[in-house]
């Protein structure tokens, strides 16, 4: 039983770091443990093989013995946000309301800070469960800019990692997204458009654009979230909030060289621009 005392002193916390207690009390998952295991096993795969679709995972899955057929595999993909990569991609599940904006990037030259932010969600496992990771990134530098977990896909969390990266960082000229629902709610667009952002959204052609953050989700997986197996959102929480300290800090990217992704970005940074 949990006293009133505890209850208001969470309460105070949650103000505080203006979380909702939700998103501080993790509540499992309600997936069977081998259904768990399954998906630990799918996104392992996946991250090796991002082409496969259901059909091939499936295959996979019985080539190793692993009872888990095509309709189970696909369900399991859903729900772990994993859509193989195609030259005509599908790139999220999509919303039959919202507008889908169009392409910005096509023979865009990303030289600078600030001048293209990127987004997108992962699954990430936990031992009894899992949550969903937002990060926001800088195109150029690489660097994270915010990030944010949930128990659930609604567009909230999207929403308060884009205004703490707008907090913190100014804003892009572009931002650009996979079409998904998150990133076409009302509550995001609306985000970006007050703050004078235009909208960009992969599309056919622009398969590849997406990778770059997926290489963070590659990493991210097999340094942090896989060796630690975390027992809660809050455990969660502190080991992905110490790894991406030390990726933008103290690991430099291949793409600039020596330089890690917080030196990349303020090497070029101009002075913040505050949004709308």
């Amino acid at each position: 039983m949990v006293s009133r005392d505890h209850k208001l002193s969470m309460r105070k916390q949650c103000e505080l770091l203006q979380l909702s207690r939700s998103r501080l009390y993790y509540q499992p998952v309600g997936e069977s443990a081998e259904n768990l295991r399954f998906m630990e096993m799918i996104d392992k795969q996946f991250l090796e093989t991002p082409w496969y679709g259901s059909r091939q995972m499936a295959r996979h899955m019985k080539r190793n013995n692993h009872k888990c057929g095509r309709h189970r595999v696909r369900r399991l993909m859903r729900l772990m946000r994993l859509v193989p990569i195609y030259q005509e991609p599908n790139t999220s599940k999509k919303h039959p309301q919202h507008k889908i904006w169009p392409y910005l990037l096509r023979n865009v030259v990303v030289d600078r800070p600030n001048q293209v932010w990127c987004a997108d969600i992962s699954y990430i496992p936990m031992r009894r469960g899992f949550l969903y990771l937002v990060a926001i990134m800088d195109w150029y530098s690489r660097k994270v800019l915010a990030w944010r977990l949930s128990n659930s896909m609604d567009a909230d969390f999207c929403v308060e990692a884009l205004k703490d990266a707008l907090a913190k960082h100014g804003k892009p000229e572009i931002f650009n997204t996979d079409q998904g629902s998150q990133f076409t709610s009302g509550a995001w667009i609306d985000r970006l458009i007050d703050a004078g952002i235009k909208i960009s959204m992969d599309g056919k052609g622009a398969w590849r654009d997406n990778r770059m953050i997926e290489r963070l989700w590659r990493s991210l997986k097999y340094e942090c979230a896989y060796l630690n197996a975390f027992e809660t959102g809050s455990e969660m929480r502190a080991g992905i909030g110490k790894w991406l300290t030390y990726y933008n800090a103290e690991r430099p990217h291949s793409t600039h060289g020596i330089l890690t992704p917080d030196e990349a970005y303020a090497s070029k940074a101009e002075p913040m621009r505050l949004a709308a």
